[in-house]
């Protein structure tokens, strides 16, 4: 645990709740209560870093980084931050706009001229500013980097233009990765190194943070990492490891809550280090204004917080809270989570690092930072946002697809080939009675029935099955085959 500038003992009243008013923050009780919330959340590992003025005040790990081990988390374990990355990639861009190498406006295609959107006038229109507030009008496309199927980056940017609108341009958020890691590329050609060697030398290493990697390859066989943990069949279970590095600029950092604080002091600062300011004042002011509306129900939290706007500004959500204006974000990667929140007029940041999939406690922790250098009564946030955040258990693909029912063709009726524009090829071929499936570039698999028709992949070594869900076209036959949610249309019989 780490602490500088701490309280008297003599001003911590240690008999006190942390849910009651007090007028100073009693660090011992909420050393207790984090312990206990992330016992009762169930969360393996969990790490916190409370940030105020200029000064760490509170840093702590609490529990162990793989179920089962003895090796114990702390302030230096290393956990994915996700899309809390966001905000770096951003800073990024604004350390390039105070040197006159890019505008916030300009468009994306004076940077990436092979890029072609689905409508023509929004590929001319689409600006830095626009990758950076989600508001392209496109829906999400992270199966170009979160399948097992392998896109380039290029293949990915040419592929977009296959990608059809499901809002008008600017008119709605809509979350983006893909869009999003462009900025990355931009960075790239504009300053002329890759975008991670951009953020280690422009910002890790001026804020001294050592814990830090760019890149989930980076992090690999490295000490002191958080290992993922999923929730299934309400059971906690080691979850694999999964690469952001296809779209590192929008999620691919890797770092510990020590070093995390140092970045909320250099956010807390309006990016300054020191006396030396890395992004000029008024261009960090474009960081943390409002752009566009965000939907409230992206995070049932709000909820209980009932802020009066939510917002997004360049790669930050801009809310209030109890008088208080919040820059906050979160993270989340196959089985860690992150984040963070900052209230700027009280120069108060804390960091939340988890290694439990989607483990909502984390806004509880912010909610609770916030609360303590506040008057009035405090809500018990990990026991009221147990309950909307109550899911039912995740079953695994095997569990979940049990056979109940037989085809209702015959099986070489589903042989064929199914396309879509964005996302590739699925052929199904029916050889001595048996189908075999392959799912875009991964290697076909013999398909076993499940119910009715849907089937799924037999993979060897020990690949996760993929199920495919056929559509039959009313008169016998199949007109598309749905794989991830992406319906592929029947393009030509089989031979």
């Amino acid at each position: 645990m780490i602490a500088s500038r701490w309280l008297p003992a003599a001003l911590l009243l240690a008999a006190q709740s942390p849910l009651e008013a007090q007028a100073k923050p009693d660090w011992a009780a909420f050393d207790r209560y984090v312990a206990k919330a992330a016992a009762d959340w169930r969360v393996p590992a969990l790490a916190i870093a409370v940030v105020k003025d200029d000064s760490l005040i509170f840093a702590k790990g609490y529990g162990v980084l793989e179920k089962g081990s003895a090796q114990p988390a702390n302030e230096h374990t290393r956990f994915a931050i996700g899309s809390t990355t966001k905000a770096m990639t951003s800073a990024s861009i604004a350390m390039l706009v105070d040197e006159g190498k890019l505008k916030l406006d300009d468009p994306v295609t004076k940077y990436i001229p092979e890029l072609q959107l689905y409508d023509p006038w929004v590929t001319r229109e689409l600006t830095i500013r626009d990758l950076l507030t989600h508001r392209s009008g496109l829906p999400g496309t992270d199966l170009f980097w979160a399948s097992s199927w392998k896109y380039s980056q290029a293949d990915v940017i040419h592929r977009l233009r296959y990608i059809q609108p499901t809002a008008s341009f600017r008119s709605e958020w809509q979350y983006h990765n893909v869009l999003y890691a462009l900025n990355g590329l931009i960075i790239e050609r504009v300053s002329g190194v890759p975008w991670e060697q951009f953020v280690k030398t422009r910002i890790f290493a001026p804020l001294g943070m050592n814990e830090t990697e760019p890149l989930v390859s980076m992090i690999v066989g490295k000490p002191n990492v958080a290992v993922p943990h999923a929730l299934i069949n309400d059971s906690v279970a080691v979850a694999p490891i999964r690469s952001t590095d296809g779209v590192a600029s929008a999620g691919s950092v890797w770092s510990s809550v020590s070093d995390m604080a140092k970045w909320m002091r250099f956010v807390i600062d309006s990016g300054r280090v020191g006396n030396k300011h890395l992004i000029q004042q008024k261009t960090f002011a474009e960081l943390v204004t409002p752009q566009i509306e965000a939907p409230m129900e992206e995070y049932p939290a709000l909820q209980l917080a009932k802020p009066d706007f939510f917002s997004y500004g360049l790669g930050w959500f801009i809310q209030d809270y109890r008088g208080q204006q919040v820059w906050m974000h979160t993270g989340s990667i196959n089985g860690l989570c992150a984040i963070i929140g900052i209230e700027p007029n009280k120069r108060l940041g804390v960091y939340v690092l988890e290694n439990l999939d989607h483990a909502e406690l984390r806004h509880g922790l912010m909610y609770s930072v916030f609360d303590l250098f506040e008057s009035g009564p405090r809500r018990d946030w990990s026991v009221d946002l147990k309950p909307i955040f109550a899911r039912p258990p995740r079953a695994t693909v095997a569990q979940a697809a049990r056979t109940t029912s037989p085809p209702s063709l015959p099986l070489d009726r589903y042989a064929g080939t199914y396309v879509d524009s964005a996302y590739g090829e699925v052929r199904v071929t029916f050889e001595n009675g048996a189908l075999q499936a392959a799912v875009v570039t991964d290697p076909a698999a013999p398909l076993e029935a499940v119910s009715y028709e849907a089937f799924r992949t037999k993979p060897s070594g020990g690949a996760r099955p993929t199920v495919l869900t056929f559509v039959p076209d009313g008169s016998g036959g199949v007109s598309g085959v749905r794989v991830l949610n992406i319906l592929f249309a029947r393009t030509r019989a089989p031979r």
